[in-house]
């Protein structure tokens, strides 16, 4: 299992990332928010709420917005127009640098900012200050330490494949920490980051888009963790975005559909993914369902 550390670390430096609800309200919350580029609204007068404890995923098709709704619940992007309050917190009245430590954001922009040549404990570490160098801050043993640690368990999630000789299971990634961080899988490269992530002991956890880009095999690796990291209460609220009902690990509580940069529908996961409404949202007859935990959508007929 993929944890972070405890905020209040006890003697061996390492624990668990914990959700301390002194947030009075939501967690997040969005009203009436807007996001327009270049005459075109990405995000068109969107109202969200997420409370401590819960676990979303936001779904939709391309184009829909649900990166930008993360960027701006990440306190990552100005709103054209709205209320945003994360954590407690006003956009407009807060530091958004200061704001913006407490949230982890997990997606391809993240790597897109990494150098290739850091090892991928060098990344992770650098998840402690939210950096993407390791020589702009110090670092104690206790930081290296917790790092190689978070490594660790992100190198054993999931199920464990067999060996190709039938001889028995074998972990599914060899140790990476000294490995490059341009050389490692996309698969690698995922857990490395969600590593990186709880480094930070964030408040909020976004994830967007994890699996893109992953085969069968580490994609299932990966949803396996992320459902490790929904079912723990002392994880922190944490917000999935994906094209792909298959992707939502077990544990997500709540879901948002989004089309056209508005939310059409948000609230308990049951409720929300039905084959009318997601076939709504993606303008295409789709059928829904749930087995042991896991989510299906197919083309009607």
């Amino acid at each position: 299992m993929l944890l972070g550390a405890d905020r209040a670390r006890g003697p061996s430096g390492t624990g668990l990332s914990l959700d301390t609800g002194s947030t009075a309200g939501p967690v997040v919350r969005l009203e009436g928010v807007s996001v327009v580029r270049e005459g075109r609204r990405i995000l068109d007068s969107v109202d969200w709420e997420v409370a401590s404890g819960q676990r979303w995923v936001v779904l939709g098709p391309n184009g829909s917005g649900k990166s930008t709704l993360l960027q701006v619940a990440g306190a990552r992007l100005w709103p054209t127009r709205g209320t945003v309050e994360i954590l407690g917190e006003r956009l407009g009245r807060v530091d958004m640098r200061t704001l913006r430590s407490r949230v982890a954001l997990v997606g391809g922009s993240v790597i897109r900012q990494l150098r290739p040549e850091l090892t991928a404990l060098e990344v992770v570490v650098t998840g402690r200050h939210g950096a993407l160098e390791p020589w702009w801050h110090q670092y104690s043993e206790q930081d290296w330490a917790e790092a190689a640690e978070l490594l660790e368990r992100g190198a054993s999630l999931g199920p464990r494949r067999s060996r190709s000789d039938g001889t028995g299971p074998t972990s599914s990634v060899e140790p990476i920490a000294r490995r490059q961080f341009a050389v490692l899988s996309e698969g690698e490269r995922q857990k490395v980051l969600l590593a990186r992530a709880l480094m930070a002991h964030p408040e909020l956890l976004y994830l967007d888009e994890p699996a893109a880009g992953l085969d069968l095999g580490a994609r299932e690796e990966l949803v396996s963790g992320l459902a490790a990291l929904a079912r723990d209460p002392r994880v922190p609220p944490m917000v999935l975005v994906t094209h792909h009902a298959e992707e939502i690990p077990a544990g997500i509580t709540h879901a948002a559909l989004m089309r056209r940069g508005q939310v059409v529908a948000a609230g308990e996961l049951d409720g929300v993914l039905t084959s009318e409404l997601v076939s709504a949202c993606f303008e295409l007859d789709v059928s829904v369902g749930c087995d042991a935990g896991r989510w299906w959508t197919r083309a009607a007929g």
